[in-house]
């Protein structure tokens, strides 16, 4: 458990890193939001393109070969980022990053799903989840140490990828196998087991990535500096991090279903709350929480199919959970950068807030009906 959970943490320091950055220097080359959203948006195409390939892929290479090999490419591709300053170079590139990124996922959480206990399930995916959280803060957090210009921002994330291959490596001889009992299913048929539960993903994902890839031009807009709106975004994370082993107790004694809902309820509070408190110091418990509840969506997700599946249905469901959270990325970003660019920065959170409100009327709704 150790050995997935590092992997994933280090890998995840690397992509929180990556998001603002780039945001940073497309907004001072005086990119458009909606622009800057569509580039964002690549990373989670990559994630929708490899997702249907990882199943076969993982029983053919093996989980931890394909995992290593996925390390040291992110790394070549976040280096040839770093050559090209240009928004249209950057399209493939971030990509590609995703297409390299997404296995890693996938292997990682199927080996932690698989090896958990039923009774600490919750507690369990909340540390994995917290944990990981942990490393996309610290991300953004060493943006304000060496800043968002030059290649020191850019060789921390490749460090980042090069380690998490390297601490794979050496766990891989104690990892379990990707798990092969059951009739073989595909990303496509998990989907009409499951459809509230792959919204539930959608949400999370299209609100973490709206919030990584644009709150920097939402900060812009009220003045606040890069370093203000870099710490932000870690408090954010930060609350992420620390929240979830509370929240997956709390699906324990709860349940999923109900833990789910009030995280999209609390998310939901947030949205409102942002535009008049950003200047304020509340902004900081806000984003806090905000951050944990947000997140705590995908958390009883992981919660909830491990509860309903093993297996090729397991496999298939970490994979279709992949491809929706690529999904979610890839219409989240452009459709709010669009947004902001219509009615003005405060198309943010009343994107996200939407996306709140759907959740827990289906949560709401599948309730009522039993």
């Amino acid at each position: 458990m150790a050995g997935i959970i590092a992997t994933v943490t280090v890998f995840a320091l690397a992509q929180g890193l990556t998001y603002p950055l780039l945001s940073f220097i497309l907004e001072r080359q005086g990119t458009t939001p909606g622009l800057i959203g569509l580039s964002a948006a690549m990373t989670p195409l990559g994630f929708i393109v490899s997702a249907p390939f990882i199943p076969a892929l993982a029983r053919r290479m093996g989980g931890g070969r394909l995992a290593i090999l996925c390390s040291f490419l992110a790394a070549l591709t976040l280096a040839a980022i770093a050559f090209m300053q240009d928004v249209w170079a950057w399209m493939p590139l971030r990509f590609l990053l995703g297409f390299f990124a997404n296995p890693l996922y996938v292997i990682s959480e199927t080996w932690l799903i698989t090896i958990t206990p039923a009774s600490r399930r919750g507690r369990i995916m909340g540390l994995y989840s917290s944990i990981v959280s942990g490393g996309f803060a610290i991300g953004p957090l060493s943006l304000g140490l060496v800043g968002t210009e030059g290649w020191p921002p850019f060789l921390i994330g490749m460090a980042a990828f090069l380690v998490c291959g390297l601490i794979v490596a050496a766990v891989v001889p104690r990892l379990p196998k990707m798990p092969h009992e059951g009739d073989a299913m595909s990303v496509g048929g998990f989907f009409a087991l499951a459809p509230l539960l792959l919204f539930a993903v959608f949400t999370a994902a299209a609100f973490e990535q709206i919030l990584l890839s644009l709150f920097a031009v939402y900060g812009a807009a009220f003045g606040s500096a890069e370093e203000r709106i870099a710490s932000l975004i870690t408090c954010f994370i930060a609350g992420n991090a620390v929240l979830q082993i509370l929240l997956g107790r709390a699906a324990e004694r709860l349940g999923s279903t109900r833990t789910m809902l009030f995280c999209a309820l609390v998310s939901l509070a947030g949205c409102m709350a942002l535009p008049a408190i950003f200047d304020a110091w509340l902004i900081w418990p806000l984003v806090f929480v905000w951050g944990g509840a947000s997140f705590g969506i995908y958390t009883t997700s992981l919660i909830k199919l491990g509860e309903r599946f093993t297996g090729q249905a397991l496999i298939a469901g970490n994979a279709a959970f992949a491809f929706v959270w690529g999904i979610g990325g890839i219409l989240g970003s452009p459709a709010t950068g669009l947004a902001m660019q219509l009615i003005g920065h405060q198309g943010l959170p009343l994107s996200l807030g939407l996306l709140c409100a759907l959740l827990a009327g289906f949560l709401i709704a599948k309730g009522q009906r039993g």
